[in-house]
């Protein structure tokens, strides 16, 4: 098993499998976007499959699909039938802007993946132009509806609340609960992406949502769940979805963190707030085996800060914008 040394057994993986993204949303990039990384700068899809093989045979059971946006990376669907492949009982999941899903959500259950996140930060037409750059609400939508009718073990939606530009569908977002089996989660803008717009006063914290969604009626504490993560999930009386709330910023949860972060091109991150990385394509171009590949994982895991300290100077101390992360 890989054991940092604060004691948090580490047990989620994350894949950034592309930076390229088709959506351009303020927060993360600006409208002419970011340079590209080369084709050949990219771990192949062998490679990260040799990354997921060493890292379940070292107690890794959670695996997290994302990108940039990875259903624009070509034979995705055929990667996730290899991940599947993979011996023992990896809970593969889907980060996803949705605006691909609706055409490929029924295969990517079939492949292996069980949970999918979409990611969307508003319900208007306008206002998700606004934010994204790009007028694909109503394919983000088709894909919403599709991953419910095709029976994902569980649909949720993130929503980045950011004071000023969607702070005001707070309670649309929540309503979406009341009759559909979705899970909405509202997580704290958090300073990283493009340094010059973020700004403390663009912070929304949690505590600040949940006394906003008092006028929907009482949240009460759903039944804790092993797949929850970091998230605080609560139910509104009589929906049949849940309203879920990420604090990292006012309320970190740093002391529960079990994952790593593989970027697009071969970096293991131990926390996203943190410009630490670990080389991994050279060793895997090198011809590391897997016991090769389980070191730098524990190398990785050693290098794993206790926690982020956003709230001393609102610095991230990360170089790299979401879409090269991965999520």
């Amino acid at each position: 098993m890989l054991i940092d040394s604060f004691h948090r057994r580490i047990a989620y993986l994350r894949l950034s499998v592309t930076d390229r993204c088709n959506l351009r949303c303020r927060y993360c990039m600006p409208e002419q976007g970011v340079k590209k990384l080369r084709h050949e700068d990219i771990l192949t899809y062998e490679e990260f499959t040799r990354v997921v093989e060493a890292a379940a045979a070292e107690g890794m059971t959670k695996i997290r699909l994302t990108g940039g946006e990875p259903l624009v990376r070509k034979d995705f669907l055929d990667f996730v039938h290899t991940l599947s492949s993979i011996p023992g009982t990896l809970d593969l999941r889907l980060t996803t802007n949705g605006v691909l899903l609706a055409d490929m959500a029924g295969d990517l259950l079939t492949a292996g993946v069980r949970r999918v996140n979409i990611s969307l930060d508003s319900l208007d037409r306008g206002n998700f132009f606004r934010i994204t750059g790009r007028d694909y609400l109503e394919a983000v939508w088709r894909g919403i509806e599709t991953a419910l009718a095709v029976g994902f073990d569980r649909v949720k939606i993130n929503v980045v609340v950011i004071r000023g530009f969607n702070d005001h569908e707070i309670i649309d977002f929540a309503r979406l609960t009341l009759d559909r089996p979705l899970e909405v989660r509202f997580i704290e803008f958090m300073p990283i992406g493009r340094e010059d717009f973020w700004s403390p006063h663009r912070l929304v914290s949690i505590q600040e949502i949940k006394d906003r969604l008092g006028l929907l009626g009482d949240l009460n504490p759903a039944p804790i769940d092993c797949h929850d993560g970091p998230a605080q999930v609560f139910h509104l009386s009589g929906a049949m979805g849940r309203v879920g709330f990420i604090s990292p910023v006012t309320d970190h949860f740093c002391q529960t963190c079990n994952r790593l972060r593989l970027t697009a091109d071969g970096k293991l991150r131990p926390c996203l707030l943190s410009n630490r990385e670990i080389d991994l394509k050279t060793p895997l171009r090198s011809g590391a085996g897997r016991r090769q590949i389980a070191e730098i994982l524990h190398q990785a895991v050693k290098n794993k800060p206790g926690r982020h300290h956003l709230e001393q100077n609102h610095l991230s101390g990360s170089n790299r914008t979401m879409n090269m992360i991965g999520g």
